[in-house]
């Protein structure tokens, strides 16, 4: 071996190596083989954890939202580094769900309300207003920044903003 570095995600090793009998040289990529996490679906029923399904289920939820698709990469990222990190061999949907919905509220929060209106099976309006004013208290100035988009002025603590 002559060289060996780590590769920007740092997942692979990168190794430079020489063949002793011809001296012609090659690189070998090593990646350890980390099991993710069987998935508990509601009911008992078991699934291998699948990263097409978290990233299909942030397209849906940031469908026609103005996120960038490494943003997105980044987040299902997390998500995997955090299930690998947990070290669990099982892990309830509702758990993955969760980790969905952080990741959600921290990029887009119309898409974590939309996420979390089919996750949580909201039943009417007052659900999704629960949801909003719960997202409002986490994240304070969102309603004043939301608003701003919309191109609204609104009165806050007595002033016209």
């Amino acid at each position: 071996m002559i060289d060996s570095r780590l590769t920007e995600d740092g997942g692979t090793v990168r190794r430079r190596r020489e063949c002793p009998q011809c001296s012609e040289r090659f690189n070998t990529f090593e990646t350890a083989e980390l099991k993710l996490p069987t998935i508990v679906k509601s009911g008992e029923r078991r699934e291998v954890f699948d990263e097409r399904k978290l990233r299909v289920s942030f397209e849906r939820a940031l469908q026609k939202r103005p996120v960038a698709t490494q943003d997105v990469d980044s987040a299902v990222r997390t998500i995997i580094n955090d299930l690998r990190r947990s070290g669990e061999r099982e892990v309830s949907s509702r758990q993955l769900g969760e980790l969905v919905m952080r990741e959600l509220k921290n990029l887009d929060q119309v898409a974590y309300v939309r996420f979390a209106s089919v996750y949580r099976k909201f039943e009417d309006v007052h659900a999704f207003r629960e949801e909003i004013e719960k997202l409002e208290r986490d994240l304070p100035g969102l309603e004043n920044l939301q608003l701003s988009l919309l191109g609204e002025t609104v009165t806050t603590r007595g002033k016209k903003s």
